[in-house]
C-alpha cells in the first residue's frame, strides 16, 4: 500500500522536475536568440583602407591624391580633391566630423546638376545586411582611414 505521505512527495519531485525543465529549455531558447541577434547585428566591420579601395580609389586614386578619374559614365565633374591634405587645408587639424558628414550625406547639389561625389550614406545603406548600425561604422572606419593617410 502507498503512503500519502510518499505520494505527495514523489509529486513534488516530479511537479519540480517539469519546471526545471521548462525553464532550462526557456533559457537556452532565449540564449539562443540572444546569440543570432548579436551575430546579426554585429558582423565583422569592413576596414576602411578596403572600403576606400573599393568606393574612394577610382576617383580619389589609390593614394588618395586625387589622381583618379570617375568613370566613363559618371555624372560627376571636376576633378577629385586630394584626400592626404584634408588636415592642412583646415588648420592642420583633420575634420573627421566634416568627412563623415561629407560620406554619409554627400555634398551639396549645384543648381540642375547632380552631387560631385555618391551619397555614400545611402549606398552604405540600401547594400544587402546592412542597418543603421553598419552604415556608421562604415563611415567611421572610411573616416578613420583617411585620416590615417594625411600628410605629415
Amino acid at each position: 500500500m502507498v503512503n500519502l505521505r510518499d505520494l505527495m512527495h514523489c509529486m513534488r519531485v516530479i511537479r519540480n522536475l517539469v519546471i526545471f525543465c521548462a525553464l532550462s529549455g526557456l533559457i537556452t531558447g532565449l540564449r539562443a536568440a540572444q546569440d543570432k541577434h548579436v551575430e546579426q547585428a554585429s558582423p565583422v566591420p569592413t576596414p576602411g583602407a578596403q572600403l576606400y579601395k573599393k568606393n574612394c580609389a577610382v576617383c580619389h586614386g589609390n593614394d588618395g591624391k586625387g589622381n583618379g578619374a570617375p568613370p566613363a559614365s559618371s555624372p560627376f565633374t571636376g576633378s577629385p580633391p586630394d584626400l592626404t591634405t584634408l588636415a592642412q587645408r583646415h588648420d592642420g587639424k583633420f575634420p573627421a566630423a566634416y568627412v563623415a558628414d561629407m560620406l554619409r550625406n554627400g555634398v551639396k547639389m549645384r543648381d540642375h546638376g547632380p552631387a560631385e561625389m555618391p551619397v555614400w550614406g545611402i549606398i552604405f545603406k540600401s547594400m544587402p545586411k546592412s542597418d543603421e548600425m553598419q552604415v556608421k561604422l562604415k563611415i567611421t572606419n572610411l573616416t578613420n582611414y583617411l585620416k590615417s593617410i594625411q600628410t605629415k
